[in-house]
């Protein structure tokens, strides 16, 4: 399963371009960019297990820094700043990972 299973490369290679200079990526642009705040919850839901590669049901600090990578193989991996940013944005709980529910709500606050 690959995210452009759910999402149009079109929309991925506009939103990795967009941020492609270091600090400027945003988690609610990039997911309305690629359209991801427009899916249903089961689609959003397969696009965290995707991100959770080590499939413990959170996407944890190293995961977020090779966030882009995710959705293209060869985009760079977000700065400290931006991870940081990331993770203080979806980790509404402050337990230091970001879990189903909480990427659910960051991806619907993108809307």
């Amino acid at each position: 399963m690959a995210v452009t299973d759910f999402l149009a490369a079109a929309d991925i290679t506009s939103a990795i371009n967009a941020c492609q200079a270091k600090d400027t990526f945003s988690p609610r642009a990039f997911f309305n960019a690629v359209g991801l705040s427009k899916k249903s919850p089961p689609e959003i839901e397969k696009v965290f297990r995707i991100l959770d590669q080590d499939k413990s049901g959170f996407i944890e600090q190293d995961e977020l820094q090779l966030f882009l990578q995710n959705f293209s193989k060869g985009a760079r991996t977000l700065t400290a700043a931006e991870t940081r940013a990331f993770m203080q944005a979806g980790d509404m709980d402050g337990d230091g990972k970001i879990g189903w529910e909480e990427f659910s709500a960051l991806v619907h606050s993108s809307c």
